[in-house]
């Protein structure tokens, strides 16, 4: 089984509140809510991809010292397995807006769990809630 590692982010406000981005149409769980993020590309370190990915999805800069490790999400899809590292950062420069097309919203942790996410990011929604 082919192991995928992805790198993302919980950005946290000056309210306490976390972003959410929404899967694109096209995109596979098209409409499901997630921790903005990507794919970690060969010789890439998950705190360089997770800077490259909101540079490109979200027009953000941030910076490895602002990448709080938090958790993580170990998840057997049908046809790869996740490995999914979760920074916590509350310090960027700019605004975020979706790039791809995709819907943003800043979301409440109590209210992570009335979002449908990806089967690999629900088990991160109680751990997050009980960090903030």
């Amino acid at each position: 089984m082919t192991i995928v590692l992805v790198s993302a982010v919980a950005l946290i406000d000056v309210d306490g509140r976390v972003l959410l981005a929404q899967r694109p149409e096209g995109k596979s769980m098209a409409g499901l809510w997630e921790f903005p993020g990507g794919k970690v590309e060969p010789g890439e370190t998950p705190e360089a991809a997770l800077i490259r990915e909101l540079h490109e999805e979200l027009g953000i800069d941030t910076w490895s010292s602002c990448l709080a490790p938090l958790t993580f999400a170990s998840h057997g899809y049908d046809d790869f397995h996740l490995l999914m590292p979760l920074f916590a950062c509350r310090k960027w420069n700019g605004t975020p807006r979706g790039r791809e097309g995709q819907a943003l919203k800043w979301v409440r942790a109590h209210d992570l769990k009335s979002h449908p996410m990806p089967p690999a990011d629900i088990p991160l929604i109680p751990i997050l809630r009980d960090w903030l």
